[in-house]
């Protein structure tokens, strides 16, 4: 039988500040125990929502072992006192996970196998490190440059870089800009919609008492943002993927912790419980491109996801453009055309961090807030993706 597409609407979306890492102030939070702060505080914003309707959480992540693996997703279903009849499955497309979550979640509901979903990510780059603690590469990957699976990020920046043609001043001064609009946003309030305090607790041996000294901090705002960093500062740093290459620490995304969620649902669910939606999902699409040059994946997505909406660029409003490396992020906005005021109009990864498999639906959650904030229509969240990918997903405010 066919079934008629129907909307998905999401009615619900949060998100945890942003810790550095491996330092920061989520060091010793487990990225599951940040995963259900979220599960529950998305529930507690539709307090009319029966979470029996609930049928499946759907959870990005981009190196789900340790403390995020065993299906981080079910396990946390459980943890957070969600019915038992909700299910859980853990999904992975490294920087993509968490908004390839929300397009899982949206299109069970746009095909009427599902009413209710959760979709959300959840990362922890303090206690599981990029590429896990046991990597186990198949070594064909490093037989051919063309595979591209061996290139680390930095170096695919750098190649981006070189063929775009875009200078180390360049990407020193979107990263400056980057770090100027996060800071007018906190300041501004912009963050305040979206974001969950969350409650850490820190403890450290007593040398003296022999006793464990314990002590609770709430963290609200995200930690990386500098009011600080400038052109000279940033000028200062030295490359660390290429000897003489332009791609550094200052001009990359920040490494982080973190983690976010949303609920969507159908029209159905919406009327039955009166709940009000934040926005529609509107479309997803993710497109390969060569692994060495992988930051240009946006490139290929966007495009796809415009077309897929009947949408062209000019009519988005909010483009949360994953910031992994200023080289990449505007060889995108270049090749594309795109409007750099529309562009991470309150800051982006280089500033705010980026927590791999959660950074999908965080962005998700903080383009829904900032549609309805600031009465927008249309607003995308895209990403490059490792080993070659680019994704992107469209909301409509309604």
């Amino acid at each position: 039988m066919t079934r008629q597409l129907q909307d998905a609407y999401i009615v619900a979306a949060t998100r945890t500040p942003i810790g550095k890492a491996p330092r920061g102030v989520f060091r010793n939070t487990r990225p599951d125990d940040l995963l259900i702060r979220v599960l529950q505080a998305v529930q507690a914003q539709v307090p009319g929502l029966d979470p029996a309707v609930i049928e499946d959480a759907i959870v990005g992540c981009s190196f789900p072992e340790a403390e995020q693996g065993l299906n981080m997703a079910r396990m946390a279903v459980l943890m957070a006192g969600l019915p038992k009849s909700v299910g859980g499955a853990t999904v992975n497309r490294y920087c993509a996970s968490g908004l390839t979550a929300v397009a899982i979640a949206a299109d069970r509901i746009r095909t009427g196998e599902a009413q209710a979903m959760i979709a959300a990510g959840a990362e922890s780059m303090s206690l599981v490190p990029t590429m896990g603690h046991w990597p186990s590469i198949n070594p064909i990957a490093v037989l051919d440059e063309n595979i591209g699976m061996a290139f680390g990020m930095g170096l695919t920046a750098e190649k981006v870089a070189q063929q775009w043609k875009v200078s180390r001043a360049d990407q020193d001064q979107f990263s400056l800009e980057s770090h100027q609009k996060a800071i007018a946003g906190q300041k501004a309030g912009e963050f305040k919609d979206e974001t969950t305090a969350v409650e850490v607790i820190d403890r450290r041996p007593n040398l003296a008492s022999g006793q464990i000294d314990s002590a609770k901090s709430t963290v609200s705002v995200d930690e990386g943002a500098r009011a600080d960093t400038n052109l000279e500062a940033l000028g200062k740093l030295r490359p660390v993927f290429a000897a003489k290459g332009s791609v550094t620490a200052g001009n990359s995304s920040q490494t982080s912790d973190g983690a976010g969620a949303l609920i969507v649902v159908s029209e159905e669910i919406m009327k039955r419980f009166n709940l009000t939606p934040l926005a529609r999902f509107v479309s997803f699409a993710v497109r390969g491109v060569p692994p060495e040059i992988m930051g240009i994946g946006p490139k290929e997505a966007i495009p796809a996801a415009l077309k897929s909406a009947g949408l062209t660029i000019d009519q988005i409003d909010w483009i949360e453009l994953n910031e992994a490396f200023a080289a990449q992020s505007l060889a995108v906005i270049r090749d594309l055309n795109l409007d750099p005021a529309k562009v991470n109009p309150i800051g982006g990864a280089i500033a705010l961090g980026h927590p791999l498999g959660a950074t999908g639906a965080i962005r998700s959650a903080t383009v829904v807030h900032a549609l309805r904030r600031r009465n927008l229509r249309y607003g995308m969240v895209t990403m490059c993706v490792g080993t070659g990918m680019g994704a992107a997903g469209i909301f409509e405010r309604v």
